[in-house]
Order: structure tokens, then C-alpha cells, then sequence
């Protein structure tokens, strides 16, 4: 865009530009599959998803209440949440044991919401809603549409606002069918029900700050844009990327298809390499990284092992998330980004191999030596190995900016 149109640079609506707004709410419509047209009424823009959890949270609780959010979770949100109105984290636990009633490690079930809602009433905390991140982060889970039906049910039981965070919407691969909240016929609690998404992750854009708030409540709508105005988006971005969202040929020929089968193929690179060393990985069809298990490598099981285990990391040059900064139950677990070269995944790989090979030679009355571990795809409900094939893996380039 060579030339700026002088509106552009003039004071815009708080709650977005109109053209932008209605853009968004066609494209949502289609690519979230949504059970009616979306309003774009209905539609505020702001700076980013971060912008959107702490003015709402705000608006939704007052200070010293709490908000039920299962853990591992994208820890970024508590210091958003407690921006404005120091709105705490109730936290409801889940691990990776598998129990009978249970498919898979760390595993939401409703019980589980259940148990956390009757823990925070005994500790004298108000709890007034519930957030769920679907795709999720760290794990990569995708909820299926009865899980999220039992959690839209379970919050309308107790009057409780949900706000579905689904910013990794278009990153999913694996012939996987992801269910939008949007997508859903007659919400239990449409009023209470509302719906996030931006374009930092599935089009790698997280430095022009741009988030989506979709909420039916006109009262919440009301309130969200008084404080929309200290966190606006440039009218030119705007204008901007509203001609993007209108290529749908663009999207759904080229962009999508080439940014999901590059996802994939960093995803295997990264989920081999961990395999080949001794690091089972949790099975995941969504997202930008990959939840590993390093356990075995901590000198004790203690989140104190699992820092110390990080900081090595990063000596070796190797910027993996600790499970601490996810509120993970357990120590040990880290997160990996592969939204990146293919070169910079097998360098990732050879440095953590390195490194793990160090630690395994330190005494220590926990460890095993990596040849004995190696985990068993077949066995090992964490473990997963890709072992499709990958074209010209070597050329890939950074497709989304983390």
C-alpha cells in the first residue's frame, strides 16, 4: 500500500472500522464454520489477544474473583487477567497419568471442573468464569464438540461466562475436525458465551497486534470499548488487513494448505529428533509446538530440578519452555516452537542431545540412560513418531513468527 487514504489517519470507531469488522465476520463465518452468519455488530478489534484478556476479564469480574482455567495453560494470561482488575486463577489440575475413566495423558473431563468450582467455593472465591484455549496451548489438544458442549453445559449450570480463546484455530493438521464454539446450534448460555481469536498465530503476524472479540451481551460489548480506546488498532492495519481477508482464493489455495503441510513437516522433524533421544512426546494435531517429557533428565522430581534443567537449556543456546511457566501439576514437562526452519529444528535436535548426554552421565539414583528409554509408539500413550514422508524439508522457511 503505497498511498493512504487520509480517513485512514483520522480518529476510527473503538470498536473497530466498520469494513474491517464485517470482513472479519464473513471470513469467521467460513473458516470457523459457524452455525448462522456472524453480526458484525457483535465484533470488537483490538491490539492483540493480550488486549482482549485483560479488558474483558475486567469487565466480567471484579477484583479478587477468580476464573476457573485447566492447567497447563498458556501462562501469559495470568499477568493479563490481573492487569486491571487482579482477577486470580483458579486452576483445575490435570495430569498426565492416565486414570480409567481417562483416553489420553492430561486429559479435560467435567468432573474435573467440577472438583476445582467446589475447591475455590471452600476457599471463599468467586469464581465467574471459565477459559478454555482450543486448539490448546502447550498440549495441542483439539476438544471434541461433546467435551465443549459438557463445559458450555457445566458453566451454564452455575452461571458462569466462558471465553474460548481459539487464536490457533487454522493451525491444525492431521485430517483432525476442530469445532469452534461458533460452530456449535444453540449455545446453552449465548449470552455468556464469548469467542476469541486474532491474527499473531495462524498467520504469523504477532507483531502487528491485532485480536478478536466476538461476544452477543451488548452490556459486555458496552463495557469492553470503554476500554477498547487505550487499545486500538492503527486504522492502516486495519484497511490492510481487510484486503488480505478478502482473498479467499489466496487463503484456501495457496496460504493454508502450503503454511498446515510446512507446520506438519517441522512438527515430524522436531517429534523424530525427540524419539531418536530419548524424549516422548505428547501426541498433538494442533498448534506450533509440541509438549516432550523430560522427567528422566531432572536429578529430582521437583520444580526446582526442572528449572535448573532450563537453565542448562538455555546455556546450550536453547530457548524451551519450562512446564512451571505453564502452571503445570507436574515438573519436567517443556514445550517446543517448530514453527521454524528445518535447519534450525535438526540444530535444536543435536544441541539437546548434546546437552541431555551430559546429564545422563551425572550420578543421580533417577536417571536411565537414554538407550534404555527410547520411547515405543505402540506402548507409550505419550510417544508419537511421525514418519511421513517430507519434501524438501531443507528449503523450508520461518512461516510464522512466534
Amino acid at each position: 500500500m503505497n498511498y493512504v487514504e487520509p480517513d485512514l489517519l483520522q480518529y476510527s470507531d473503538t470498536q473497530g472500522i466498520k469494513s474491517f469488522r464485517e470482513e472479519i465476520a464473513k471470513f469467521l463465518t467460513e473458516y470457523a464454520r459457524a452455525s448462522e452468519a456472524l453480526n458484525p455488530e457483535h465484533i470488537i478489534v483490538m491490539s492483540g489477544c493480550c488486549a482482549i484478556f485483560a479488558t474483558l476479564s475486567t469487565v466480567l469480574c471484579d477484583p479478587g474473583d477468580g476464573y476457573l482455567i485447566p492447567t497447563p495453560y498458556y501462562g501469559g494470561i495470568n499477568s493479563k487477567t490481573q492487569l486491571y482488575g487482579e482477577i486470580q486463577p483458579v486452576h483445575v489440575p490435570l495430569f498426565s497419568e492416565v486414570t480409567d475413566e481417562e483416553s489420553h495423558p492430561f486429559q479435560l473431563r467435567v468432573e474435573k471442573l467440577e472438583a476445582a468450582l467446589q475447591r475455590a467455593k471452600e476457599q471463599g472465591i468467586r469464581v465467574r468464569a471459565l477459559i478454555l484455549i482450543n486448539p490448546h496451548n502447550p498440549l495441542g489438544d483439539i476438544y471434541p464438540a461433546q467435551l465443549l458442549k459438557e463445559c458450555l453445559e457445566f458453566a451454564h449450570r452455575y452461571e458462569l461466562h466462558v471465553i474460548m480463546d481459539e487464536i490457533y484455530m487454522l493451525s491444525v493438521y492431521d485430517d483432525i475436525t476442530f469445532t469452534s464454539v461458533l460452530s456449535l446450534d444453540c449455545l446453552p448460555d449465548p449470552e455468556r458465551t464469548h469467542f476469541m481469536w486474532g491474527f499473531s498465530k495462524d498467520f504469523g503476524m504477532s507483531g502487528l497486534r491485532v485480536g478478536v472479540l466476538y461476544t452477543r451481551s451488548h452490556e459486555i460489548r458496552k463495557a469492553v470499548n470503554q476500554l477498547a480506546v487505550f487499545h486500538g488498532c492503527p486504522g492502516p492495519v486495519q484497511y490492510v488487513l481487510s484486503q488480505f481477508l478478502s482473498d479467499r482464493d489466496w487463503l484456501d489455495n495457496v496460504f493454508l494448505p502450503t503454511n498446515k503441510k510446512r507446520l506438519k513437516e517441522a512438527q515430524n522433524i522436531l517429534v523424530d529428533g525427540l524419539s531418536e533421544i530419548g524424549v516422548p512426546v505428547l501426541k498433538s494435531s494442533g498448534g506450533l509446538y509440541v509438549w516432550a517429557d523430560f522427567r528422566k533428565f531432572l536429578k529430582t522430581q521437583t520444580f526446582e530440578a526442572e528449572m535448573e534443567l532450563w537453565w542448562k537449556l538455555l546455556h546450550e543456546k536453547l530457548l524451551i519452555s519450562p512446564g512451571k511457566a505453564f502452571c503445570c501439576s507436574e515438573p519436567g514437562w517443556f514445550r517446543l516452537v517448530f514453527s521454524d526452519s528445518a535447519d534450525k529444528m535438526y540444530l535444536c535436535i543435536q544441541r539437546l542431545e548434546r546437552m541431555l548426554r551430559a546429564e545422563i552421565t551425572e550420578p543421580a539414583a533417577n536417571k536411565t540412560s537414554v538407550e534404555d528409554e527410547l520411547p515405543n509408539s505402540e506402548n507409550d500413550p505419550i510417544a508419537t513418531h511421525a514418519n511421513t514422508p517430507i519434501d524438501e524439508v531443507s528449503h523450508l522457511k520461518k512461516i510464522v513468527v512466534y
